[in-house]
C-alpha cells in the first residue's frame, strides 16, 4: 500500500518569485506562510554555525490555515502530528523545482481514525495543490 505521494512541479520563475506568488495564491484562499522568516534553510543553518555551500536555497514553507487548524487541533490534539504542511521549493538547473508530500487516506486513518478529519485533511490537500499550481 502507498501510504503517501510526492507532488512534484518545477517553473521557470526565480525562487523569490515563486514563494512570492505562493503566498498570494495561499492568502487567497485563507492559507498563510507560517514560517516566512524561517523558512530559508540556508539562514536556518547558518544561525547554528553551520555553514552550507554556495548557492544552497532550499525553502521549506510551512502552509497553514489558522482558522481551519485551530479548531481541528482544539478538538483533537491527536491530529497534529498531520497538520504540517510544508512546500519545499529550491533551485535547480536555471528553474526552481516545487515538492509537497500528500499522506494517503488509508495513512491518515490509519494514525488518526476521524474519517471527517481525513476527508478535511484530503480538502487540505487539493487546496494547496491548487495554490502550487497557480503559483508556478
Amino acid at each position: 500500500m502507498q501510504w503517501a505521494e510526492l507532488y512534484q512541479k518545477e517553473t521557470i520563475k526565480t525562487l523569490v518569485q515563486y514563494i512570492k506568488d505562493l503566498k498570494g495564491a495561499g492568502e487567497m484562499r485563507g492559507f498563510i506562510i507560517h514560517n516566512e522568516s524561517r523558512m530559508e534553510m540556508a539562514h536556518s543553518f547558518g544561525a547554528h554555525g553551520v555553514t552550507v555551500a554556495q548557492g544552497f536555497d532550499l525553502h521549506m514553507i510551512q502552509i497553514c490555515k489558522p482558522e481551519k487548524a485551530a479548531v481541528s487541533l482544539q478538538s483533537n490534539p491527536e491530529r497534529a502530528i498531520l497538520m504540517p504542511k510544508f512546500v519545499m521549493a529550491f533551485s535547480s538547473e536555471g528553474k526552481t523545482q516545487v515538492r509537497f508530500l500528500i499522506y494517503n487516506r488509508p495513512m491518515i486513518e490509519a494514525l488518526v481514525d476521524e474519517p471527517a478529519f481525513a476527508d478535511s485533511l484530503v480538502e487540505s490537500y487539493a487546496t494547496i495543490k491548487t495554490i502550487i499550481d497557480e503559483a508556478l
